[in-house]
């Protein structure tokens, strides 16, 4: 099965409380639990030789970025971290390995205030290395931002760089974009998602889930050193929001826009009236010439 496949069958057999407000098939599941803000779930794993090249990646990058991308899936949603559960699996991680893993996820864990309080270890059948986190942080009800909230008209903007993230090393050391999911989120969008699994991949999920489509101005995606459009359209591994504005925000958005070193970028339109896709500036579909992303099951 491919890895939209088993999204949707998880979707089709998993059912969910009257508590559950979102729960699967966005970046994080949100629960209401009576406290006047929503309370966020998600969870994350790195795989050795999957997610980081096991020969050549200390320890303390690889738990930079399990903490990361899971901060990442936050961010989309406009919230703010709060605690997290962790579990290792693995036959090869030595002391070593394990002690300077544990050290890095604890120092990146205080940047953001969040708790690790609980997990699990276990050992593995094959010389591979599994970290799997579980993060917890909270949102106002006002300010939840989904992938089903683009409209026709709206613009899509998208923060920093894309492509080349694996070969320049961008997918160890990116900063999740906490603060400016806050920023964003019930001011000028309602609708985010971050980019792990590729532009065009993400960017297609909110067109699902809005029922709109959308046309790219591929020339104005912000490459990344060393990319092409081809990467920033497919690669994936950039952990940037994208999310989409009301017209009539995105002047005041530009100008308000407070992060001097996080690139804001007016990307594409989202539009109704043609079959559902996601095209380019002369109207030909980009999931017809391009890869459309990573995909974990795929040949």
């Amino acid at each position: 099965m491919r890895e939209k496949e088993i999204h949707s069958l998880i979707i089709r057999i998993f059912r969910q409380g009257k508590n559950v407000v979102v729960g699967p098939g966005d970046d994080c599941a949100a629960l209401d639990v009576g406290t006047g803000k929503l309370l966020l779930f998600a969870a994350d794993q790195v795989v050795s030789d999957v997610h980081y090249l096991k020969d050549r990646t200390p320890s303390s990058a690889v738990a930079v970025k399990l903490l990361n991308r899971n901060l990442s899936d936050i961010a989309a949603m406009g919230g703010e971290p709060s605690f997290a559960l962790l579990t290792i699996a693995s036959k090869s991680a030595g002391e070593k390995w394990i002690t300077g893993f544990l050290k890095a996820l604890q120092k990146e864990a205080t940047k953001w205030k969040i708790s690790i309080c609980g997990g699990d270890v276990s050992s593995a059948r094959k010389d591979v290395s599994v970290c799997t986190l579980t993060i917890a942080g909270w949102v106002e009800k006002d300010r939840i931002c989904l992938r089903s909230g683009a409209k026709p008209g709206d613009l899509l903007y998208a923060t920093g760089c894309f492509g080349n993230s694996f070969r320049s090393g961008h997918h160890l050391g990116f900063a999740p974009r906490i603060e400016a999911g806050r920023f964003l989120s019930g001011r000028f969008t309602k609708c985010m998602i971050d980019v792990s699994d590729g532009l065009i991949s993400d960017a297609q999920r909110i067109c699902e889930a809005s029922g709109v489509s959308l046309v790219i101005d591929t020339n104005s995606i912000p490459l990344r050193k060393g990319a092409d459009v081809g990467m920033a359209l497919a690669e994936g591994e950039d952990y940037e929001l994208i999310f989409s504005v009301n017209p009539a925000k995105s002047a005041k958005l530009e100008k308000e826009w407070p992060f001097k070193k996080i690139k804001l970028t007016r990307i594409g339109k989202f539009v109704s009236g043609r079959k559902k896709g996601i095209y380019d500036g002369s109207g030909k579909l980009l999931t017809s010439h391009h890869k459309t992303g990573y995909e974990h099951f795929g040949p």
